[in-house]
């Protein structure tokens, strides 16, 4: 075998290795496949459910003793398309959360997440505001109820988990 076909077959290699994410410890093969096909299909329904390209994006979730925030920042400071539909995105949650309405997260999630029954019986008490940064945009609320704010602690920490951002819970 002549050595291009070697170093040409060890590129291919690397880059299949690179994209596929490492096994998590405990959890066996079969686990894994399932975990990845799941944030496979979250990941193409929030493309649709959000308006952009999950892959071009970052999540952030912060949880604070009031609220917390969403936050979506781009990954290419260049990209000023995707950093405009983001905006726009968390200005719609900014407008929709306190009417009750969390069709993008249920959209993107094919489930209601946990948390959200509660956030829409006691809209009235939570707060949302829009905040444009440089890479995007993010959400902050407030609220000074416990049952929302146990509501919304638990939304956080779903979204946190489902899209594997590694912000704390």
């Amino acid at each position: 075998m002549s050595h291009k076909i070697i170093l040409l077959l060890l590129g291919v290699v690397s880059v299949a290795v690179a994209q596929h994410a490492s096994m998590p410890a405990g959890m066996s093969c079969e686990q894994h496949m399932k975990l990845m096909q799941h944030q496979d299909e979250m990941k193409k329904r929030g493309d649709l459910a959000m308006g952009f390209d999950q892959d071009k994006i970052r999540h952030h979730f912060q949880l604070t003793d009031d609220g917390g925030s969403i936050e979506i920042s781009v990954t290419d400071a260049s990209d000023d398309a995707t950093r405009k539909q983001v905006r726009d995105h968390l200005k719609t949650i900014a407008r929709e959360f306190p009417e009750g309405i969390f069709t993008s997260p249920i959209a993107t999630h094919g489930e209601v997440p946990p948390g959200v029954e509660v956030l829409r019986e006691r809209k009235a008490l939570v707060q949302y505001s829009y905040e444009e940064t440089a890479a995007g945009g993010r959400v902050i609320i407030h609220t000074a109820d416990s049952r929302a704010l146990t509501a919304m602690h638990d939304f956080l920490r779903y979204q946190i988990r489902e899209h594997a951002t590694g912000d704390p819970l």
